[in-house]
């Protein structure tokens, strides 16, 4: 089974009433969330190409190109660079460029593994659209 990506786009929430909802005091998560499935996928894949955890880890990226005009991007690396965010998650890192940043926040990143389908999954509220192939988005 071949490992691939998948983008899922967050569904428009419909208003129920017309009263507006009070507000808040509750920020919305910034940054980076890896659910504990990705966690054990990535310490893994770690482990087998040889990346240590103490200084390398997972890169997150954002390149221009794809059916719907942005791809996301994701390899190993053994350190970050020098302008890199870097979010760590129970030993794992992940480093993610300045650029890449401002598509990424608020993203989730889950690992799936069914009979119909194994891969990560990017879970973007900053997504709009996503295209059939499952690769790119907007």
């Amino acid at each position: 089974m071949q490992d691939f990506v998948t983008i899922q786009t967050p569904q428009t929430a419909v208003p129920v009433a017309t009263v507006p909802a009070p507000i808040t005091s509750a920020a919305p998560a910034k940054g980076i969330v890896v659910t504990p499935r990705a966690l054990d996928k990535i310490r893994s894949g770690m482990e087998k190409e040889g990346v240590s955890p103490e200084e390398g880890g997972l890169r997150l990226g954002v390149l221009g190109g794809g059916c719907s005009g942005l791809s996301y991007s994701i390899k190993f690396d053994t350190r970050p660079r020098e302008r890199d965010r870097v979010f760590e998650f129970d030993g794992v890192r992940l480093f993610v460029d300045p650029k890449s940043f401002i598509y990424l926040n608020g993203m989730t990143l889950d690992y799936e593994q069914t009979l119909m389908h194994q891969g990560f999954n990017f879970i973007n509220p900053n997504s709009t659209r996503s295209c059939g192939c499952g690769s790119s988005f907007s």
